[in-house]
C-alpha cells in the first residue's frame, strides 16, 4: 500500500508539472518504478500481488493496453492488460533466483501503437529463513598429539547457510558441541575446536567422536540447525619408555649351531607406536667378547641375538650377557618420564652334541589347503648323517595331524585340518642314525594351512541394545558389526539385511553402511514397555566368500524408560504389584519339594536292594564265640569246646552247595559238578589244609546268589609243615622235641603252671 500511494503521488506530481507548461506539447512521463519486492515461498491459494503499472494516458476508457515481457513473464508473472496489476502465479525461491528483470509497455488497444516508451524494472525476491546451515566439508577427521596442553587447536569446522546474509539473521550461524564434552570445546563464532582437558593419554583412549551443531538466527529460538561429526584421533608421542618383561632370560643352543644363526629373540615392551616405539639393542658386557651380536628386527622391534663364532661345549658351556634396549627417538618434552632404556640379563647354555644327523634345511616351510583330504602329500624333508649313509625320520606331532614317512621323509595329512583351530602347525622332526639310535638330529617343518570359506559371519560381540520409550522415528539405536573366523586375502566384506520374515516389520529398519557395519534405526515412535518390553530382531549377515556363507543373528532390543537427556532409567517389563508369594519364593519351595522326593526315592531303592549281612550275628555263629574260663584246659582230653572227631574227619562237611559263612536268604538254583578228589584223610596234612581252603574259595566263586562281599572264615584245623612247628598242645604227646624248659621256673609265679608242665620229664604223665 505504501508503494501504491508513493506511485500515485509521483503520477500526480508529473501531471501537475505537465499542466504548468504553456506550449501544447507532449512530455515523457515516468510511469514505473525501478523495482518491486515479492516474498519467497508464498503458500497462499491466490496469486501474489506484486504491484501496479499505470500511465497518465490511460483515462479509464479502455483504450490503453498494458503488456509485460522479460524473465518469467506469462510463466511466473502476469499483468492485467486493463488495470496494469502484476501478480506472481508461482511460489518463488530466492536461493534459486534472487531477482527478475521485466519490461512493461502501454499501447493503444485499437492501433497497437505504443502510447508510452518501453520501461524496464526489477522484481526482487525477498528472503525468509528457509535453509538450515550445512557443513559442506563434513564429516571431519582430525588429529591432535596426546598429552597436549589445555586449549590446543584441533580443527576448524565451517557451516554455510543459503539464506540472504544481507537480510536479517537468517544466515548468521553460531557453533556448539553436542557430543564430546568434557574432552573438547568449540568456539561459537569461528567453529575452532580445541582440547578441553590437558594430558589426554593415547594409550588409555586414542579416538573421540564429536558432534558439532551449527544454528542460524544467531542461535535464537526458531533458528534452523545442522550437525556434523568430527573424529579426533590422538596421535602418539614418545611418552613411554621400553621395559623388559623379565629381568633375566635363559636360552639353550647346540654346540653345532652354525655361525650367524639366531640364538634368541628378546623384546622390550613399549606402549607407544610407530617411530616412538623403535628401539636399539646393544650388548653392554658379557662372557666371550665377540661371541654374540644383537640387532633390531625392524618389523617386530625384537632384539635378535646371533652367533658370531663357533661354539665348543668342552671349552665353555654357558655365556652370560647384559643387554640394553633404548628408544631411538626420545622427545625432550618427556624426559621427566624416563629413562627411556632398560637392561636385562641373558644366559645362553650350550648343549653337547655328538655328530647327529643333519637336515638339509633346518626349517622347512610348507603350505596345505584347509580342505585337503587325509593322505595328501604336502612336502618332503631330508636329513643325512655325517657318519652313515642313512637315517630314519620320525615325527613328534603329538596330535598326529601329519604323518612322516620314515624312509622317504614325505609329509602327508593324517587328519582333517581346520585353519580356524590351528592355522600353523610346527612339527619337530627327528632323524636318528640307523647304526646308533642315540644320535638324533632335529628339523622343523612349519606347515601353514591355507584358508577356505567355511565359516559364516556372526556378530562381533553380544550386543546389549536399549531403546528409549521416547525415541523418535528414524533414530539410530545401534551400530552392529560382524566377525568371521576366515581370513580372505582380499579382506572381509559383509552384507547386512533383516531376515525375510521381519523385513517388512513396522518397528525397525536396517541400513547397511557399506563398511562392514550396519545401523539399526526405528521406523516409528511411541514404544511402550508395558506393550512389549523386548524386541528380537533377526539379522542376516552374509560374507563375500565363494561360496558365500551367511548366518542369522538375533539382536535383542530392550525398551527402557529414559530421561529427557536419553539416559536409561529402567528397562524390561513393567513390574506390577501383586499379593502372595514372589516368583523366587515359589521356585525355592518347588526346589525343596523336588529334593525331598529324590531323597525318598533313594531310600526306598536302597531298602529294596539291601540284604542280610554276610557274617552271622555273634550269638548265631558258634565259631566266633569267646569261651572264658579260669582253669587250665585238659589238652587233648578236653572235648567240651571242640569235637576232635569232626576236626579230623573233614569229609563230612563237604557240601559245596551251602555257604557256611552266610545265612542264605534265597534258594540257590546253580549247581556245579565237583571234580572227584580223594578223601581228605588220604592226603598229607600239608595238602589237606590247602585243599580245604581251595574248596571254600571255589564255593564262593561259583555261587551266583552271594555278592562279592569280604568275609571272614575261621577253621578249627591246624595243618603241619610249619618251620616253627605247631604251638598247640593238641599234639604234645607226639612231639619228640628234646627242648629244655627248665628256665620257665625262673620266670616267676605267673609261669609256675607252665614250668610244672614242661619243666621236667616226670610231668609227661599228665598227658597220658
Amino acid at each position: 500500500m505504501k508503494k501504491e500511494d508513493q506511485r500515485r503521488k509521483i503520477k500526480s506530481l508529473c501531471a501537475c508539472l505537465d499542466c504548468a507548461d504553456k506550449p501544447p506539447r507532449r512530455h515523457k512521463r515516468s510511469w514505473v518504478w525501478n523495482q518491486f519486492f515479492v516474498l519467497e515461498e508464498y503458500t497462499g491459494n491466490e496469486p501474489l500481488y506484486v504491484g501496479k503499472l499505470h500511465s497518465d494516458v490511460d483515462k479509464g476508457e479502455g483504450k490503453v493496453k498494458y503488456v509485460l515481457t522479460g524473465e518469467g513473464a506469462t510463466s511466473i508473472f502476469t499483468i492485467d492488460e486493463n488495470t496494469g496489476d502484476i501478480h506472481a502465479t508461482k511460489r518463488l525461491d530466492r536461493e534459486a533466483q534472487a531477482y527478475y528483470t521485466l519490461q512493461a509497455q502501454a499501447i493503444n488497444r485499437l492501433t497497437n501503437i505504443p502510447v508510452e516508451p518501453r520501461s524496464e524494472f526489477v522484481v526482487k525476491v525477498q528472503d525468509i529463513n528457509d535453509n538450515e546451515p550445512k557443513f559442506l566439508d563434513g564429516p571431519y577427521m582430525a588429529g591432535v598429539p596426546e598429552m597436549s596442553p589445555l586449549g590446543t587447536m584441533v580443527v576448524q569446522v565451517a557451516a554455510t547457510d543459503a539464506d540472504d546474509p544481507t537480510y536479517g539473521n537468517s544466515a548468521r550461524v553460531v557453533y556448539s558441541i553436542v557430543h564430546g564434552q568434557p574432552y573438547f570445546s568449540v568456539e561459537p563464532k569461528t567453529g575452532v575446536i580445541r582440547t578441553a582437558l590437558p594430558n589426554m593419554d593415547r594409550e588409555t583412549r586414542d579416538q573421540y567422536v564429536l558432534v558439532i551443531q551449527a544454528k542460524d538466527m544467531v542461535g535464537q529460538m526458531g533458528g534452523l540447525s545442522g550437525t556434523t561429526s568430527v573424529t579426533v584421533t590422538l596421535t602418539d608421542v614418545n611418552d613411554n619408555p621400553p621395559r623388559f618383561s623379565h629381568k633375566s632370560y635363559q636360552y639353550t643352543v647346540l654346540e653345532v649351531l652354525p655361525v650367524k644363526s639366531v640364538v634368541a629373540r628378546i623384546k622390550a615392551a613399549d606402549a607407544d607406536i610407530g617411530s616412538n616405539a623403535e628401539m636399539d639393542y646393544r650388548i653392554m658386557d658379557g662372557d666371550g667378547p665377540g661371541m654374540f651380536n644383537i640387532t633390531t628386527d625392524e618389523e617386530t622391534q625384537e632384539g635378535v641375538i646371533t652367533l658370531q663364532k663357533p661354539l665348543d661345549f668342552e671349552t665353555r658351556n654357558s655365556f652370560s650377557l647384559r643387554v640394553e634396549a633404548t628408544n631411538r627417538n626420545i622427545d625432550s618434552n618427556f624426559l621427566s618420564l624416563g629413562p627411556f632404556s632398560d637392561i636385562t640379563s641373558v644366559r645362553v647354555t650350550v648343549e653337547d652334541v655328538n655328530e647327529p644327523p643333519i637336515f638339509s634345511s633346518p626349517l622347512n616351510k610348507m603350505v596345505v589347503s584347509e580342505d585337503a583330504k587325509v593322505g595328501t602329500s604336502i612336502g618332503r624333508v631330508s636329513a643325512h648323517d655325517p657318519d652313515t649313509s642313512s637315517s630314519a625320520i620320525r615325527n613328534t606331532d603329538l596330535d598326529r595331524f601329519f604323518n612322516v614317512d620314515a624312509l622317504s621323509g614325505v609329509i602327508s595329512t593324517a587328519k582333517p585340518l581346520d585353519r580356524e583351530v590351528n592355522s600353523v602347525h610346527n612339527l619337530t622332526i627327528w632323524a636318528t642314525e640307523s647304526q646308533d639310535p642315540a644320535q638324533i638330529g632335529k628339523g622343523i617343518a612349519l606347515i601353514t594351512v591355507l584358508d577356505i570359506n567355511d565359516n559364516a559371519p556372526v556378530f562381533a560381540i553380544e550386543y546389549d541394545t536399549t531403546l528409549c520409550e521416547n525415541a523418535m522415528p528414524g533414530q539410530l539405536i545401534r551400530t552392529i558389526s560382524a566377525v568371521d573366523k576366515d581370513e580372505p586375502l582380499s579382506g572381509h566384506r559383509f552384507y547386512f539385511t533383516l531376515d525375510a520374515p521381519v523385513a517388512g516389520n513396522l518397528n525397525f529398519t536396517l541400513r547397511d553402511n557399506k563398511d562392514n557395519t550396519a545401523s539399526i534405526l526405528t521406523k516409528r515412535g511411541g514404544f511402550r514397555r508395558s506393550e512389549q518390553p523386548v524386541y528380537r530382531l533377526p539379522v542376516l549377515i552374509t560374507d563375500s566368500g565363494s561360496p558365500a556363507l551367511s548366518s542369522t543373528n538375533t539382536l535383542s532390543v530392550r525398551v527402557c524408560e529414559c530421561d529427557s537427556n536419553g539416559e536409561t532409567l529402567s528397562c524390561g517389563a513393567v513390574a506390577y504389584t501383586a499379593t502372595g508369594l514372589s516368583t523366587g519364593a515359589l521356585l525355592a519351595i518347588l526346589g525343596c519339594i523336588i529334593t525331598l522326593l529324590v531323597m525318598v526315592l533313594l531310600i526306598v531303592t536302597m531298602r529294596r536292594r539291601r540284604k542280610q549281612p554276610l557274617i552271622l550275628d555273634e550269638e548265631r555263629d558258634i565259631r566266633e564265640n569267646i569261651v572264658r574260663y579260669d582253669d587250665e584246659g585238659g589238652g587233648e582230653e578236653d572235648t567240651e569246646a571242640f569235637d576232635m572227631v569232626t576236626l579230623r574227619n573233614l569229609n563230612i562237611v563237604r557240601d559245596p552247595s551251602v555257604r557256611r559263612d552266610v545265612t542264605p536268604d534265597t534258594p540257590t538254583f546253580f549247581h556245579y559238578t565237583s571234580v572227584s578228589r580223594p578223601p581228605y584223610k588220604s592226603l598229607p596234612e600239608n595238602v589237606v589244609f590247602r585243599e580245604f581252603i581251595w574248596e571254600r574259595l571255589k564255593d564262593a566263586d561259583v555261587d551266583p546268589t552271594a555278592p562279592p562281599y569280604d568275609s571272614l572264615q575261621t577253621y578249627a584245623f591246624e595243618g603241619s609243615g610249619s618251620v616253627a612247628e605247631s604251638l598247640s598242645s593238641l599234639e604234645s604227646l607226639s612231639t619228640d622235641s628234646d627242648q629244655n624248659y627248665d628256665y620257665l621256673s625262673n620266670w616267676g609265679p605267673r609261669f609256675k603252671k607252665l614250668a610244672d608242665l614242661y619243666g621236667n620229664s616226670d610231668s609227661s604223665g599228665v598227658f597220658s
